[in-house]
């Protein structure tokens, strides 16, 4: 079977949770070869464990100390190379512009956002702020594929991996914007909000910053990770970094609970593939309502404390 080419997207040594969705959506298709820039120390058997029968590495200052656009030079080389089944990389910022110079580069088409994809390189894509699912597919090239994060539960193929380091060559045109300074974002205790399985967003509805702490409270309860509407973040109720929506992130968890949020099409279309919705909203006739596989209609401010009493009897 042809080689499936995933571009694995690590942080802090550790590799995420898209990465481990991508191999085990890429064995569907071929064999599943994981793409590694920068230090791989300690990733390989992580990789392996999730089906990576090969480990490509490209590291050094010409890919460390640059933006994508070196990774995306390298990464055309390589599909030259190999002539892979398809590519995968993850829906992020970085992925999604690496995947559109790789396209660029090979007179390829590319499809962004999937959340799931068939043998034959029929992508599903959700589209126009999510009020659409598509069937779409590629008819010039190779699937080149953005994955949507949490599209799928990562299953387990255990293999020994081979890894190969490869010669990195990059021109002075890859070369023209240079990382000068990286910061290490600081981490609290709870997951982050893409890859977390379980998240609690709060809206308009939550009055205030302050009040907030409801909001957070109940996701700590579960183990989730902390949105927000777009209207709260503009309130001031909680940082941009935590907006969910069109112009913010798309989460897809397996448990999503929407306090105080009307669910305007903004905001449905980062949230509305998640496998469960429940939504506590005081107006019945709020939008959220439509999506939402359990509703509440009422107080948030007397349900949540309501609902986090019974969870921590259940503990």
């Amino acid at each position: 079977m042809a080689e499936v080419l995933v571009v694995v997207e690590a942080s802090g040594g550790t590799v995420k949770k898209v990465s481990l969705e991508m191999l085990t959506m890429a064995r569907a298709l071929g064999t599943p070869s994981a793409v590694v820039f920068g230090d791989a120390a300690g990733l390989a058997d992580k990789l392996g464990e999730f089906g990576a029968e090969k480990v490509y590495v490209a590291s050094g200052d010409d890919v460390e100390s640059y933006l994508v656009a070196p990774k995306a030079t390298v990464l055309a080389q390589l599909v030259k190379d190999v002539q892979p089944a398809a590519v995968l990389l993850g829906s992020t910022q970085e992925g999604k512009e690496i995947a559109g110079r790789l396209a660029v580069k090979l007179d390829n088409g590319v499809l962004t956002d999937v959340s799931a994809l068939e043998p034959d390189g029929t992508a599903t894509q959700v589209i126009f702020a999510g009020s659409a699912i598509v069937k779409s597919k590629i008819l010039g090239g190779i699937p080149i594929v953005t994955v949507r994060p949490n599209s799928l539960t990562p299953v387990a193929a255990p293999v020994t991996p081979a890894v190969s380091n490869l010669d990195v060559a990059v021109g002075d045109a890859d070369r023209l914007a240079k990382v000068v300074e990286r910061v290490a974002e600081a981490k609290g205790a709870r997951p982050e909000l893409t890859e977390a399985s379980i998240v609690v967003s709060g809206g308009r509805g939550v009055g205030s910053a302050e009040n907030f702490k409801l909001v957070e409270e109940l996701a700590d309860l579960l183990g989730a990770a902390v949105g927000a509407s777009r209207a709260a973040t503009d309130s001031g109720f909680y940082p941009h970094a935590f907006q969910v929506g069109q112009t913010g992130k798309t989460v897809s968890p397996q448990l999503y609970v929407a306090l105080g949020i009307s669910g305007a099409i903004q905001h449905r279309a980062g949230m509305q593939t998640s496998k469960t919705i429940v939504a506590v909203n005081k107006d019945a006739e709020a939008p959220i309502f439509e999506l939402a596989d359990f509703g509440v209609v009422g107080d948030l401010f007397q349900v949540v404390p309501q609902a986090a009493e019974e969870i921590r009897k259940r503990k």
